[in-house]
């Protein structure tokens, strides 16, 4: 079996708590208060009510009613002078300002930042054309940040089901290729997500996002799984495979991954998460057609979790990435957080005609010496910029 290599193997419960409401919910607190203003002056306000007399009052005061609620409430225009009898009338709850509220802004995740995607960006360089595949445990077929590059799917595993009752994310299987992990959609969202307002951006903002399903709610899928996720990638003629998993070595996978690269595949996996030892690079990232990638922190120090070896072709942020996840957002560390960073570079080269041992090489040249071990950083930390010349 192959098991997803999170560092942080958080309880469901805590993942799908935090900034559940998502960055398109709204933030702020209702105006309790309502502001002097010229008499005469008419004020849009909120008036919850106690009663059928509280809602006559404010029925009877407005000269406009703009919408009743099915709670007890009403949104109104009512002249100034009128609220401070509103306001005394013992059947009226609360007379409030009919305030705003903003969305959260959108967020460039540290790692993002930290490897030049953003100047990028600026450049118009976005990765449009290229086809990124996440061999996961899918993608949230809905997630608001993900709509605007989401491609096609396909599923090597089920989704959902009894065994997932207490070990999944309760994520709804609205296609076969759905996220009910939240693992695989956090992958995505760090390599596609797309820069329009919404939640966060990743690596390539306008390359075409790709949910190939080998894993189930569990983070485990059996090597047949996987190699035929990756065998269906290259079918494809898709450009990036991004592989935030690992295990001991498959001939199967490994037979996927020369099957991938030789029809032209960037495969790129995460190094493992196996950091008490050496020389442990994991399956499929030790295989000699595989970019493996370890993980660095936000001092740009190797990450405690990453597993290294001589294997590491280079290094991008894994500690604390903040990204997409089933109905929402949240922070996972891992060289599975690593992985998708580079997916996203490989992306935006392979979209500029880059072949992908071209892509390959002009990562490992133009990446950041950042004063590790070659075993830990490899040819040097990702540099998006420099990759693309911007």
């Amino acid at each position: 079996m192959v098991e997803n290599n999170d560092a942080v193997n958080e309880s469901h419960a805590t993942r799908r708590s935090i900034l559940r409401a998502t960055s398109g919910a709204v933030a702020g607190v209702g105006l309790t208060g309502i502001a002097s203003a010229e008499s005469g002056e008419k004020r849009e306000v909120n008036v919850g009510f106690a009663n059928e007399r509280g809602r006559n009052a404010a029925a009877e005061a407005a000269t406009d009613v703009h919408r009743e609620f099915a709670f007890d409430a009403m949104t109104i225009t009512v002249p100034e002078q009128a609220i401070s009898g509103l306001q005394r009338n013992p059947n009226v709850r609360y007379v409030e300002e009919n305030g705003e509220m903003h969305a959260f802004d959108q967020t460039t995740p540290w790692g993002v930042e930290r490897v030049g995607a953003p100047a990028a960006h600026d450049a118009d360089e976005g990765g449009a054309g290229a086809d990124i595949a996440i061999i996961d445990t899918g993608v949230d077929s809905t997630h608001e940040a993900l709509q605007g590059v989401l491609g096609e799917g396909a599923s090597f595993t089920g989704c959902g089901g009894l065994a997932c009752l207490l070990g999944g994310n309760g994520n709804d299987c609205n296609r076969s290729w759905d996220d009910d992990n939240d693992h695989g959609t956090h992958c995505a969202g760090t390599a596609v997500a797309p820069d329009d307002g919404t939640g966060v951006v990743g690596v390539a903002t306008a390359a075409t996002l790709h949910a190939v399903k080998v894993l189930d709610c569990l983070g485990t899928g059996t090597n047949s799984d996987i190699a035929a996720g990756i065998e269906y990638t290259a079918d494809q003629g898709w450009d990036v495979a991004s592989m935030s998993l690992g295990g001991a070595q498959s001939d199967v996978v490994s037979d996927a991954c020369t099957y991938a690269h030789d029809r032209g595949v960037f495969v790129v996996a995460a190094a493992g998460n196996d950091g008490e030892c050496t020389d442990c690079v994991g399956y499929p990232a030790a295989e000699p057609n595989v970019v493996a990638v370890s993980a660095t922190t936000e001092s740009d120090e190797i990450a405690s979790f990453s597993s290294t070896g001589p294997e590491i072709d280079i290094a991008a942020p894994g500690e604390d990435i903040y990204s997409t996840v089933a109905d929402g957002y949240d922070t996972f560390s891992g060289t599975s957080m690593a992985c998708p960073h580079v997916a996203g570079a490989a992306g935006h080269l392979m979209s500029n005609g880059y072949t992908n041992e071209e892509a390959r090489t002009r990562l490992q040249e133009t990446a950041e010496d950042i004063g590790l071990e070659d075993t830990e950083q490899g040819h040097g930390l990702l540099d998006v910029a420099a990759a693309v010349d911007v």
